[in-house]
């Protein structure tokens, strides 16, 4: 199944991780389920940011909570990785809880887009998923 996107959300996703380079960063994707229609960052919490990223967990809560009251859906999530590759890390994997969320790692100017599944084809934890970039 096919993600959208706009062109200019994933130049504000861009410009956020160019911002917090050389450190990782990081935020929540919200949308429905073959569009993702808006973005978040969120401080990363993580003890070393240079190399990985931890979504502040009160900002994920709150995302959660406001779901749970009708808000917008929570998609998955997004972090950069300033080593310029956008695929998902050994390091990534063993982060991820294998709950069917996407996960949009983006690296200099380049971005991917990855399902957490248990047994998924990256790292026995993400399945690629086809991301199309939309005018906007």
């Amino acid at each position: 199944m096919t993600v959208r996107i706009s062109r200019s959300l994933l130049a504000e996703i861009d410009a956020a991780c160019n911002a917090a380079a050389p450190c990782e960063a990081c935020g929540l994707l919200f949308g429905e389920a073959r569009a993702i229609m808006r973005w978040q960052a969120s401080e990363n919490v993580a003890a070393t940011p240079e190399t990985h990223f931890e979504i502040d967990p009160a900002a994920l809560f709150a995302a959660i909570r406001a779901e749970r009251a009708g808000g917008p859906t929570l998609l998955g999530y997004w972090h950069s990785h300033p080593n310029g590759d956008a695929s998902p890390s050994v390091t990534d994997a063993a982060m991820a809880s294998p709950d069917g969320k996407l996960w949009l790692i983006a690296a200099r100017g380049e971005a991917s887009l990855w399902r957490a599944v248990p047994d998924g084809e990256r790292h026995g934890r993400f399945d690629p998923v086809p991301l199309a970039v939309t005018q906007g």
